[in-house]
């Protein structure tokens, strides 16, 4: 006599929150068949998937467009919520120029002159680059800029950091000793030493983007490689690091996968679907 077989497991989580560079693009900033294969079974399966990127709407759009992705993404490390469906801001924060000038006074005063970038605040924003600044490498546009009261004539999410002589993590370190009370600090990537509006962070934004959808943090499973994704992995039910993450990030993970170029994503997803 046969048995029918038994009924696939549900899919655990109603949200699935993906970190960008290090974590669902691979190294080539592309995305794998088989990550693709793995978050379209996963929304089959009842779950939203949803971008949380540090980078601002300008440079993250056309990954969303290549992907398909209409739903709503978080973007500039938590400031902006994006709709890619109807290509919209929903929600934006920006710094405060004065603060933000007083902490890079404060710094320079610590560690001397800091090259420094900045991201605009809007759908097209721009990202301006000052004398000295080491863009990563690809194809994101940014434009030069010599005089530095450039820096403050248009409202801004973010200001870039980077020292001739600190490593990320020193630089990261000594920002938010010095004006940490003035601004947020975070590290976002190789070279990216970021500061922020006070108290903003990946979890301000995701929470945000969660409660339009109606799904909670219980309900959430999060990606992510760098430490800027620490506070979304603290919102998060599960956090789960790529193998290629930072150590802080891995230090509070709840699992480790394999590298972004190894579909770490996938590997998760597929174990969660029973596939």
């Amino acid at each position: 006599m046969s048995h029918p077989a038994p009924p696939a497991p549900a899919f655990p989580y109603k949200l699935v929150a993906t970190d960008l560079d290090g974590t669902l693009l691979r190294p080539d900033e592309t995305v794998s068949e088989r990550t693709r294969e793995a978050l379209l079974a996963a929304t089959a399966a009842g779950a939203a998937h949803i971008v949380v990127t540090g980078r601002a709407v300008p440079w993250t759009r056309h990954i969303l467009d290549d992907l398909g992705y209409e739903g709503l993404a978080v973007c500039g490390q938590g400031a902006q919520v994006y709709h890619a469906g109807e290509h919209r801001l929903l929600t934006s924060v920006t710094l405060d120029r004065q603060l933000a000038g007083l902490a890079l006074s404060k710094i320079e005063a610590e560690l001397g002159p800091l090259a420094l970038a900045a991201s605009r605040d809007g759908l097209d924003g721009e990202v301006i680059v000052g004398p000295g600044y080491e863009v990563g490498e690809g194809h994101l546009p940014a434009i030069p800029f010599t005089d530095v009261s450039e820096l403050w004539a248009a409202p801004l999410n973010k200001v870039y950091v980077q020292h001739p002589g600190l490593t990320d993590d020193q630089l990261a370190e000594v920002a938010l000793a010095t004006a940490g009370d003035l601004v947020g600090v975070t590290m976002a990537g190789e070279g990216i030493v970021e500061l922020l509006p006070l108290g903003l962070s990946k979890a301000t934004g995701l929470s945000l983007a969660a409660r339009r959808l109606g799904v909670k943090a219980a309900e959430t499973i999060a990606f992510g490689d760098m430490p800027n994704d620490i506070p979304m992995f603290g919102w998060a039910a599960h956090g789960v690091a790529m193998a290629n993450a930072h150590s802080q990030l891995k230090a509070v993970a709840d699992e480790v996968t394999t590298s972004n170029a190894d579909d770490g994503i996938a590997v998760v997803l597929e174990r969660l679907l029973g596939a």
